[in-house]
C-alpha cells in the first residue's frame, strides 16, 4: 500500500486555498459612480479628480452626473459651442480656483522680496450663478435652491398622473426629486418647452432616462422608463408624450423626475402645479 506524507497532501490544499482567495478578493479602489439603486445619488458638485469620456457620452449627461452646470463645466475645460466631446477625452472636475489655490508657491528671500505686493493672476472657474441674493447664494454652496421658477418658465405641468411615492431631500446621498408611481407603459410628459439633451442608459440607477434642456439655467430629467419615445437633439413641447414609464434601474414602476437649475437639484413641487 503506497503511503501518503503529510507534507505531499497539505501543500496543494494550501495552493488552492490561496487561488480561491485571490479570486475572491476584488481590486481595490475605483471610480465612484451614481446608484440611486442603493439610495445613493450624487448631489454635491464634485470639484476634483476628472471624468475620461465614454462613447455615447454628452456634455450634459457628464455634468449631471457631477452635478455641475453644463455652461460653467464647458468654461472649465475651455470647451465652445457646440460643446462637441470625444471618446477617451479627460473632463476635468477641478475647478481653477481650486488648481490656483493648490499650486505651490514660493516665498523670495528677505533681500530680494519686494516691497509692494505683484499682481496675483488668477482664473478662477465660472460659479454656477452669480451671488446676486440669498437664494442664488445657495446655489453656489450646492444646496438645492427653493426659489420659485422664473417668468421664462412659467407654465411647468406634472410629467405623470400617479401618487406622489418619495418627496425631494435636501440631505446629501438622499432623493434629489420626486418619485411617481404609475402602471407599465403609462405616458411620460415634458414638463416644459425645451430640447432632449441625453436619452439613453448611462447614468447608473436611473435606468432609461431623458434630459430636457429648457434654457440656459434649467434641465429636467425623468428616469426609470421602459421606452424612450424621443432622441437627441430633438424640440418637445410641454405636455407631449416623451416616453412610457417603466421600472429600468429600479425596483418598481415609477417616474423619478428631477429638475435642476444652473447644476444643482430643486424641489419640483416648487415649480410644478399645485395637487
Amino acid at each position: 500500500m503506497r503511503q501518503w506524507s503529510y507534507s505531499s497532501i497539505a501543500l496543494p490544499a494550501v495552493l488552492l486555498l490561496a487561488s480561491l482567495l485571490s479570486a475572491c478578493a476584488g481590486p481595490s479602489g475605483g471610480v465612484p459612480v451614481d446608484d440611486r439603486s442603493r439610495g445613493s445619488s450624487r448631489a454635491e458638485q464634485v470639484t476634483s479628480g476628472s471624468h475620461v469620456v465614454q462613447r455615447g457620452e454628452t456634455l450634459y449627461q457628464i455634468a449631471f452626473r457631477y452635478g455641475w452646470d453644463w455652461k460653467a463645466l464647458a468654461a472649465n475645460n475651455n470647451l465652445r459651442q457646440p460643446f462637441t466631446i470625444y471618446p477617451g477625452q479627460r473632463i476635468s472636475l477641478e475647478t481653477r480656483s481650486s488648481a490656483v489655490a493648490r499650486a505651490p508657491t514660493r516665498t523670495p528671500p528677505a533681500a530680494s522680496r519686494p516691497t509692494s505686493s505683484p499682481p496675483v493672476r488668477s482664473t478662477p472657474a465660472p460659479a454656477p450663478a452669480p451671488v446676486k441674493s440669498g437664494a442664488e447664494k445657495q446655489t453656489v454652496t450646492n444646496k438645492p435652491a427653493s426659489t420659485p421658477a422664473p417668468a421664462a418658465l412659467t407654465g411647468w405641468q406634472w410629467p405623470a398622473q400617479g401618487p406622489l411615492i418619495a418627496r425631494f431631500q435636501s440631505n446629501a446621498s438622499l432623493n434629489k426629486g420626486i418619485d411617481i408611481a404609475g402602471q407599465l407603459g403609462q405616458p411620460v410628459f415634458a414638463a416644459a418647452n425645451g430640447s432632449v439633451v441625453y436619452a439613453g442608459r448611462g447614468l447608473i440607477g436611473y435606468g432609461d432616462m431623458i434630459i430636457i434642456k429648457h434654457d440656459d439655467d434649467f434641465l429636467s430629467a425623468y428616469a426609470h422608463n421602459s421606452r424612450l419615445l424621443v432622441k437627441e437633439g430633438e424640440q418637445v413641447r410641454v405636455g407631449q408624450k416623451i416616453a412610457e414609464m417603466g421600472s429600468s434601474g429600479t425596483d418598481r414602476v415609477k417616474l423619478h423626475f428631477e429638475i435642476r437649475r444652473r447644476g444643482q437639484p430643486v424641489d419640483p413641487l416648487g415649480y410644478l402645479p399645485k395637487l
